[in-house]
């Protein structure tokens, strides 16, 4: 059985991305958090949406030490491992990830970094922080919870929702 997680798709004016877990698991463990991206990469993908995964962080590649990223080289070492093919990289700030001028100077040898689209948050603080922080500070629809992980995905509708536009 696979370990059901959620992500939520943030519509924003130019582009969509892919905040995951941000509804399900407290604090995933290395392996969770590995599955998390995988399965958030294939939903990306059941949306037309090209997955480049980032395994976020306080953090960036070499930058810091300590047990989340421990946590977060161990979840991408699992990752490298069953999906070989799949665009991952961390541990990354959330800057370093979709901005390429930061980017170029925090990790210029990163295939992700500056144009991430799935972001795999370390816990569900931070995961819940961001979508609500990006979706009202930025006007963006969000989209979801999206349960995965099932036999079908589930929307699972906030009642803090915006009532109006749409991806």
């Amino acid at each position: 059985m696979s370990l059901v997680s959620s992500v939520f798709l943030m519509c924003l004016d130019t582009q969509v991305l892919v905040f995951g877990d941000c509804a399900i698991i407290p604090n995933p463990s290395p392996k969770e958090l590995a599955e998390i991206a995988t399965t958030s990469a294939q939903t990306a993908k059941q949306f037309n949406i090209v997955p480049k995964v980032v395994l976020l962080s306080y953090a960036t590649g070499n930058s810091a030490q300590g047990e989340m990223i421990d946590k977060i080289n161990e979840a991408l070492t699992i990752v490298q491992h069953l999906d070989p093919q799949l665009e991952i990289d961390g541990p990354l700030q959330f800057d370093a990830s979709i901005d390429k001028s930061v980017a170029k100077k925090k990790m210029p040898n990163s295939q992700v970094a500056g144009q991430a689209s799935v972001f795999i948050f370390p816990d569900l603080n931070a995961g819940n922080i961001a979508y609500k922080a990006v979706q009202r500070s930025a006007k963006a629809v969000a989209i979801g919870s999206i349960l995965q992980g099932l036999n079908k995905p589930i929307n699972d509708l906030s009642r803090g929702r915006f009532s109006g536009r749409y991806c």
